[in-house]
């Protein structure tokens, strides 16, 4: 990403379609993000965006960010997301607060694709970061 002149990051339109599918560490079976405003791309200072689309069966096992709060938003298909060990259905529409140090994991139990997006606070380096969905 470029920047402007007193090097801070420049606003940018950006398409979808200009970042690739990733399957981070412990997400399996077609767990799939696309990161899409992160410290590394676009040098946030404060969140990391992205998509993530995960195909029937594909999950990211139970963890916990110690330093991190994340928000889910739910707008395609159905999963079940567990929440310090208690499974809750998430749907269109469905979104989640996720504060620091909430035992979390998602799986897709549905028919379609699960697709949600994902706003993660405060940014970080990717050697630094815990697993994301």
């Amino acid at each position: 990403m470029s920047r402007n002149d007193g090097g801070r990051p420049r606003a940018a339109v950006r398409e979808l379609a200009e970042f690739p599918w990733i399957q981070s560490p412990g997400h399996f079976q077609g767990a799939l993000s696309k990161v899409l405003v992160s410290v590394e791309g676009d040098g946030a200072s404060f969140l990391d965006f992205r998509i993530s689309s995960y195909e029937p069966g594909a999950y990211v096992q139970t963890h916990v960010h110690e330093a991190k709060e994340q928000v889910y938003y739910f707008v395609e298909g159905e999963g079940l997301l567990e929440l310090d060990g208690c499974p809750q259905v998430v749907r269109p529409r469905s979104f989640v607060f996720l504060p620091a140090g909430v035992g979390h994991g998602l799986s897709n139990t549905g028919t379609d694709n699960l697709v949600f997006f994902v706003i993660t606070t405060p940014a970080g380096s990717l050697a630094q970061r815990e697993p994301q969905p």
